[in-house]
């Protein structure tokens, strides 16, 4: 496989993901934001420790989806996340049905 070839083939596999993540986000709540990794989830709880002058985030996610282009899997029951970098969350509005 060349160089081109393998261009090609992200480039279709990062479209594909896209257009999952266009199609899942009306079924959750809320999108996070690692350093890491983009998450869509219906439940978040976020707790920040600190110890010994340093401070992290632990980020539990329920009911989740995971934006990684190299994952069998990316519909996951629960996550578990720990970081020193930022997170961000954001609550998703709500569209009602039509």
């Amino acid at each position: 496989m060349g160089e081109e070839d393998l261009e090609r083939y992200e480039t279709d596999v990062e479209l594909r993901l896209y257009k999952e993540y266009r199609d899942v986000l009306p079924m959750f709540r809320y999108v996070i934001e690692t350093e890491r990794r983009f998450y869509l989830a219906n439940g978040v709880d976020l707790k920040t420790c600190q110890e010994d002058g340093a401070v992290w985030f632990e980020l539990e996610l329920e009911d989740a989806w995971v934006w990684d282009m190299y994952r069998p899997a990316r519909f996951v029951t629960r996550v578990k996340v720990m970081t020193f970098r930022d997170v961000n969350i954001e609550e998703l509005e709500a569209t009602s049905p039509i």
